[in-house]
């Protein structure tokens, strides 16, 4: 149902806007991590409100954004919900709602800086026509509450095989299947502590693991915060950028950041971590062995 709702979404682009086919994706991805944002903050909001009654009698009250980033890994103002979005008049200037949105979101989530689409959503209005952003809007509004797991990933790879872009398969990008990914979590079991994947993508890799330690956790009837940082490396400043948004929307902590595995050690990598997970890109030819 999501990947028709793309392709509807697609669609709409192709013909409505002056968006080049390699374009599409990044303000659909946009809104799909605001929808999951919210998706996320709404099952937290009760106990946000919760902390910040208890706090009214200590001394030591925390803002509303702190408390959330405690419970969620993010905080949300009302701007930014997904609701308060899909419901603005068709007469206001959508496109610069929802940059105003992102750019609250990054304020917050430093990590997430520079990282979520903002200008390109002015670039769906059209001399005539200003209602496109709206009309997207209304397409993902009913990606259901209980969706999990690694969406962001499959929905970069929904459109990088459907539109066959240079930056796709095509282009050297491989993206491991879920079933091996998955496979690889269950062998080497990253329950606690830091994990590395060089060539980390969008994130696939980390999502699955905060999936295993949900289920571990639940065995285990441990109440503990999870205690699991991630950090990744990824060629491509785009998939960075999504990588980014997974981590988010997962309530993953750690960071990524723009670095080419074959000649860069942006970490210091050797002996820091305790659970390396990856699938470098075996299939490139063309690598400078001297480097």
């Amino acid at each position: 149902e999501l990947e028709a709702n793309l392709w509807t979404a697609a669609d709409k682009l192709r013909v409505d806007s002056g968006l080049k086919a390699s374009e599409y994706s990044t303000p659909i991805l946009g809104l799909i991590f605001l929808r999951f944002a919210s998706i996320r903050y709404n099952k937290v909001k009760k106990e946000i409100a919760a902390e910040i009654q208890a706090q009214k009698k200590s001394r030591l009250q925390q803002k509303e954004h702190e408390i959330a980033i405690m419970k969620c890994g993010f905080y949300l103002p009302k701007e930014a919900e997904y609701d308060y979005l899909l419901h603005l008049p068709e007469k206001e200037d959508i496109a610069k709602a929802i940059k105003k949105a992102m750019e609250q979101i990054e304020y917050y989530k430093p990590e997430l800086k520079d990282s979520l689409p903002k200008d390109e959503y002015f670039k769906l209005y059209t001399k005539d026509d200003r209602s496109l952003p709206k009309t997207l809007l209304k397409t993902f509004k009913d990606i259901p509450e209980d969706a999990t797991g690694d969406v962001f990933g499959k929905v970069y790879e929904y459109f990088l095989g459907e539109f066959a872009l240079a930056e796709g398969q095509g282009g050297g990008a491989f993206y491991t299947p879920t079933s091996v990914v998955k496979l690889m979590v269950e062998i080497i079991e990253p329950y606690k502590g830091t994990i590395y994947d060089p060539a980390c993508g969008s994130g696939g890799m980390f999502v699955q693991s905060s999936d295993f330690v949900d289920r571990k956790r639940e065995e285990l009837h441990d109440d503990d915060t999870k205690d699991l940082m991630v950090y990744g490396g990824e060629k491509d400043s785009e998939t960075v950028k999504l990588a980014r948004m997974n981590l988010a929307v997962n309530g993953l902590r750690g960071q990524v950041v723009q670095a080419n595995a074959y000649y860069e050690d942006p970490f210091d990598s050797y002996e820091k971590f305790d659970y390396v997970m990856a699938n470098p890109p075996f299939n490139v030819d063309e690598v400078n062995y001297d480097r």
